[in-house]
């Protein structure tokens, strides 16, 4: 286990990753006034940012051996209910810990191996209607899960990841503790995908089963015994968690399922990717950002009523969130979440309350610069579009369809009749963003009104690219959070490819 402390880090150099980002930069960090870095390192220290997000966390190293059986059952299709998927269908390491899909697509894949872009199943649409959010740095959260943040710690304890109190799930209701959620939310989530009939259970497995039940055939399938024993034709899990929990046991005591949400959750609790050259800005290195990316951060940090962004009205603290939920109106695509006319009521679905509608948890944002597309439906392809929505939502959402909305993104290019794939997205759309209206008018929502230019617009949008670990963009770097045929256990192994069959 490693306790994050505060590390300064030796100077990365960091180029923007837009040519239309370059057009604003500044080639050279010489022309930065000495007044700049101060008015900005004046909001760092007035809004605690001092610091490494990890910082005090106890949290998991890659090479742990309950990480090390975690990556094992991340990357196995055993854990789905037609052995088709695994959890890297949807999480990536090289995908920004996501999939890249607008819309994920989880069981029924035509080729199960190829991930992101060109991943589709048999009618090319998506099942899963909302979008794979990352798992890196997972154990920074210390108050929900999933966009409706139906998974919820009840005393939300800072630094603790949901360990220092009990946890409420889908299974046991909105606030009301899971016996069965594990020790902290990283565990209680990896409980949840492959009860999911569109993501990893499917109609056929366990039809008609309660969630524990569909777990515990898992687990059994995993562990060779009851009414699992027999659907491995390869099965070597039993060494596996004998050696990860460091005990000779047998197949019934250690495979079970709550052990392997535990490991899972400590794979997932291992992908710290903090080290941006933002954190090297906070550590002290003025030459760590250009010109754009100060402007960009002093403008993010900047109240609204101050003439800056009022972005930390919800991105606050080391982590770039408030754990709560919001509605911003981003646009409503996809199959929704099962209410009506393929609308998604976001977190009035969990907690059964109309304000809620339209709520959605506010992200974190290291690295978001490799999470694309945005929005709990992945609407938007770039990081400038999600900076024009929080401007302007009624006419970013106006300019989104204009231009051809989900038929615009690279997951729907080339669909048949695409633009009557989501006959009720604008009306949906529509209602979200009049929702969002509303509350800023009643002054019950946290998105302000701003003006920037176009060229602040570029910088808030450097900033944003700023907060990027160059770990998550190199292979080499994130080799060992990819699991390769050495840790084949079951022969189910997902070794994941793009559409040209190139390794991922």
């Amino acid at each position: 286990m490693r306790v994050f402390k505060h590390v300064s880090t030796a100077l990365l150099a960091v180029g923007l990753s837009t040519s239309a980002t370059m057009a604003w930069s500044q080639s050279n960090n010489s022309n930065i006034d000495v007044a700049d870095h101060i008015a900005l390192e004046k909001l760092i220290d007035e809004q605690g940012l001092r610091g490494n997000p990890a910082e005090g966390r106890v949290l998991p190293a890659i090479d742990d051996p309950l990480a090390q059986l975690g990556k094992k059952l991340f990357f196995t299709k055993g854990l789905s209910g037609d052995k088709d998927v695994a959890c890297v269908s949807c999480h990536h390491p090289m995908l920004g810990g996501s999939d890249e899909l607008s819309l994920p697509v989880g069981v029924n894949a035509a080729r199960p191996e190829v991930l992101g872009v060109g991943r589709i199943d048999g009618d090319s649409l998506p099942d899963v209607p909302r979008n794979s959010p990352t798992v890196f740095n997972l154990g920074l959260w210390d108050t929900t899960l999933f966009w409706d943040s139906r998974l919820e710690s009840l005393g939300q304890e800072p630094g603790q990841n949901g360990a220092a109190s009990p946890i409420s799930t889908p299974d046991s209701g909105l606030g009301i503790a899971d016996p069965l959620a594990g020790p902290n939310l990283a565990t209680a989530q990896a409980r949840f995908p492959v009860t999911s009939q569109a993501e990893m259970r499917d109609t056929t497995f366990e039809a008609g089963s309660r969630n524990e039940a569909v777990r515990q055939h898992l687990a059994a399938r995993l562990g060779d015994y009851g009414i699992g024993q027999g659907e491995l034709a390869v099965n070597h899990w039993l060494a596996e968690f004998q050696q990860a929990f460091n005990l000779v046991a047998d197949a019934e005591t250690l495979i079970t399922y709550e052990n392997i949400a535990l490991a899972i959750g400590e794979y997932e609790r291992s992908m710290v990717f903090v080290n941006s050259p933002w954190q090297q800005y906070v550590d002290g290195n003025r030459d760590a950002l250009n010109a754009d990316q100060v402007a960009g951060a002093t403008m993010f940090l900047t109240r609204s009523e101050m003439g800056g962004g009022g972005c930390t009205n919800c991105h606050s603290g080391t982590f770039f969130t408030d754990g709560e939920t919001h509605a911003i109106g981003f646009p409503q695509i996809g199959v929704g979440k099962g209410v009506v006319n393929d609308d998604d009521f976001g977190r009035e679905m969990a907690t059964g309350n109309s304000d809620d509608r339209y709520r959605f948890r506010t992200p974190g944002l290291l690295n978001v610069e490799v999470t694309k597309p945005y929005g709990h439906a992945g609407a938007y392809q770039s990081l400038k579009e999600v900076v024009d929505h929080h401007v302007n939502p009624t006419e970013a959402v106006k300019a989104y369809f204009a231009k051809g909305g989900w038929c615009a993104l690279p997951q729907f290019d080339g669909l048949a009749d695409c633009e009557n794939v989501y006959p009720h997205a604008v009306e949906n759309t529509k209602l979200a963003v009049e929702k969002t209206e509303l509350e800023r008018a009643y002054a019950t929502s946290k998105l302000p009104y701003i003006w920037l230019s176009e060229k602040e617009r570029w910088q808030l949008v450097a900033f944003l690219e700023a907060l990027t670990d160059p770990c998550v963009k190199d292979r080499a770097c994130m080799s060992p959070w990819i699991a390769d045929q050495s840790d084949n256990v079951d022969n189910l192994l997902l070794i994941a490819t793009d559409v040209n069959g190139t390794p991922l």
